[in-house]
C-alpha cells in the first residue's frame, strides 16, 4: 500500500466509523453536555469522575479509547497529573488527550501542553472547538500511526540480514561510522546490497530524521549530470523552464548517497570535491554560491584506486571520499547466510503478493549454497521469487530455474560411482518407496548419460525430458561426470 492509498484510507474511516472518547469531569452536568455534543456526531462517548476511574478505562482492552478529554481540576490525582502519567507509559504514550478548565491559567495551559496534550481550552465550552479540536486530534494521531508503520515497514524492507563473520564486520563498521560527519566509500561487486549499507549509516545517524537522497551517477546522462546534482536555473540551457534545486540542496542537512560514483564525469567529480571540502555549490547558470550541510556517501563496484592510475577518477576526490571504506562482502563469501536470506525473501514476496507462506524443502538450501552467485544477494532474491511463483505449496528443486553460470556438473573430473542403495539388499529394505523410485531414477539417468557420452542433448531426447528439467536432475541428484 502506498502512503497515499494508507492515508486516504485512514481519512475515509475515520469520515463512516467514528472512535471512542473518554470524558473525564466531576462535574455531572459537563459530562452529560459533551456526551450529547460528541454522540450527537456519531462518537461513542464512556464517562469518567475521576482520573483514577479513567486511567482504569483507559488500560482496560476490552474498551479502547481513541481520545481522552480530561478537566484540569479533579478530585484526587489531577487531570495534569493523569496526563503526566498517560504520556510516561508506553502503551497509552500515544493517546490524544485534550485538558479543559474552568479556571485556566497561562501557566496551566503552557505545562500540559509541556506535558503532551493535544489540546487546551476553558470552559465554558463552545460546541464548534469541542468537535474540531476531537476531530483534529484523532485524526492525527492515527496519520502519525500510519506514518510510524510505513516507517516500520519500510526499515524492514532495507533490513540487513546475515549472522556470518563478514556481515558482522559490516554491522560493527556501520555502528562505528554512522554517529560521525565523515564520508564513506562503499565498494563491494553488483548486488551486494551497497544502498542498504548506505541507508543504515543514515538511519543510525544524527541525521535520521532528515533527507536521504539517492542519485544513481551511472544512469544520467553526461551532460545533464551537473544539472542533476547542483541544480539550475531558468534559462541556462535549453530546455531549462524553470529554476531547478540539485540534489545537494535537497539533501541539505541529511545525507546525499552518490551510487555509483565511479562512472561520475570529471568535471562534475571537480564540483563535488569544492561541495565536500566547502560546503559550496553552485546552479549551472548561476554565480550565487549555495551552501549546503551535507554528508555524502558514495558507492561503486569499480577499483577507484585503478580508476585513478588510468586517470578516470580524480585522486583528492577519491581520497576525500575514502575517508572511512567499507567493503559490502560478496555472496560467496557469506555462504552460510543463503538460508536465512532465502527464507526472507520468500516470506516477503509471499505477503506483499498475497500468498500463504510456502514451505521450502531441505534440498533447495543445499541446491542454493552450491551456486557461485555472481549476481550475489540479488540474483539470490530473484532465484527465490521465481520459485516461489512456479511452486505450488512447496518450493522444490523442481521449482528453482537453471543456473546460467555453472555446468550442470558439480566437478567436471572422473569421480568413483558413489554406493548403489539399489545393489545392496540390506540397504534398499530401509529405503522408502519415494527413494527407491529416486535411487531408480538416479541410476537410469547416469546409464543415459554414459551411453551418450555424456552429451547432455542427446541424454534429455533419449529420456523424453526437456534439457533444462535433465539440468535440474542432475544437481538434484548430485551427478558426477565419468560416474558409472
Amino acid at each position: 500500500m502506498s502512503a497515499d492509498q494508507g492515508t486516504k484510507g485512514d481519512t475515509a474511516q475515520l469520515s463512516t466509523v467514528k472512535p471512542s472518547v473518554l470524558v473525564v469531569d466531576d462535574e455531572k452536568n459537563i459530562r452529560r453536555t459533551l456526551e450529547m455534543v460528541l454522540s450527537g456526531e456519531g462518537y461513542r462517548v464512556v464517562e469518567a469522575g475521576t482520573a483514577e476511574d479513567a486511567l482504569a478505562t483507559i488500560e482496560n482492552p476490552a474498551q479502547p479509547v481513541d481520545l481522552a478529554i480530561f478537566d484540569l481540576k479533579l478530585p484526587g490525582m489531577s487531570g495534569l497529573e493523569a496526563l503526566e502519567k498517560l504520556k510516561g507509559d508506553e502503551p497509552t504514550r500515544d493517546l490524544p488527550i485534550i485538558v479543559v478548565s474552568g479556571h485556566a491559567t497561562v501557566h496551566d495551559a503552557v505545562l500540559a501542553i509541556k506535558l503532551g496534550a493535544s489540546d487546551f481550552f476553558e470552559k465554558p465550552l463552545n460546541r464548534e472547538r469541542v468537535l474540531v479540536s476531537v476531530e483534529n486530534c484523532i485524526r492525527t494521531a492515527r496519520l502519525t500511526r500510519t506514518i510510524e508503520q510505513m516507517r516500520a515497514e519500510l526499515e524492514q524492507r532495507y533490513e540487513m540480514i546475515g549472522t556470518s563473520k563478514p556481515m558482522q564486520k559490516l554491522f560493527k563498521d556501520i555502528d562505528k561510522v554512522a554517529p560521525t560527519k565523515a564520508s564513506v566509500l562503499i565498494t563491494g561487486e553488483s548486488g551486494t546490497g551497497k544502498e542498504l549499507v548506505s541507508r543504515a549509516i543514515h538511519r543510525l545517524s544524527p541525521r535520521e530524521d532528515a533527507p536521504f537522497i539517492k542519485v544513481n551517477c551511472a544512469a544520467i546522462p553526461r551532460e545533464l549530470i551537473e544539472s542533476e546534482l547542483f541544480g539550475h536555473e531558468k534559462g541556462s540551457f535549453t530546455g531549462a523552464n524553470v529554476r531547478k534545486r540539485g540534489v545537494f540542496e535537497q539533501a541539505h542537512g541529511g545525507t546525499l548517497f552518490l551510487d555509483e560514483i565511479g562512472d561520475m564525469d570529471l568535471a562534475a567529480q571537480a564540483k563535488v570535491l569544492r561541495a565536500l571540502q566547502n560546503g559550496e555549490i553552485i546552479r549551472v547558470g548561476s554565480e550565487h554560491v549555495i551552501n549546503v550541510d551535507v554528508r555524502v556517501l558514495a558507492a561503486t563496484n569499480k577499483d577507484l584506486g585503478k580508476e585513478v592510475a588510468d586517470g578516470n577518477f580524480r585522486e583528492d576526490l577519491y581520497f576525500r571520499l575514502d575517508v572511512f571504506p567499507i567493503k559490502a562482502p560478496a555472496l560467496r563469501e557469506r555462504a552460510e547466510d543463503i538460508r536465512v536470506l532465502a527464507d526472507a525473501f520468500n516470506k516477503n514476496f509471499c505477503k506483499e503478493n498475497g500468498l500463504k507462506l510456502k514451505r521450502v524443502d531441505e534440498p533447495v538450501y543445499a541446491a542454493l549454497m552450491q551456486r557461485s552467485w555472481p549476481g550475489n544477494v540479488r540474483e539470490l532474491k530473484n532465484v527465490v521469487e521465481r520459485a516461489a511463483i512456479l511452486s505450488s505449496g512447496e518450493i522444490t528443486i523442481a521449482d528453482l530455474p537453471e543456473d546460467p553460470h555453472a555446468s550442470p556438473f558439480e566437478d567436471d573430473s572422473p569421480q568413483p560411482a558413489a554406493g548403489d542403495p539399489l545393489n545392496d539388499p540390506s540397504s534398499s529394505e530401509r529405503l522408502t518407496l519415494r527413494a527407491y523410485r529416486e535411487a531408480a531414477e538416479r541410476r537410469y539417468i547416469v546409464d543415459t548419460l554414459k551411453a551418450t557420452e555424456w552429451n547432455i542433448s542427446k541424454a534429455a531426447v533419449t529420456l523424453g525430458v526437456e534439457r533444462t528439467n535433465l539440468h535440474k536432475k542432475i544437481r538434484a541428484y548430485g551427478i558426477k561426470r565419468g560416474e558409472g
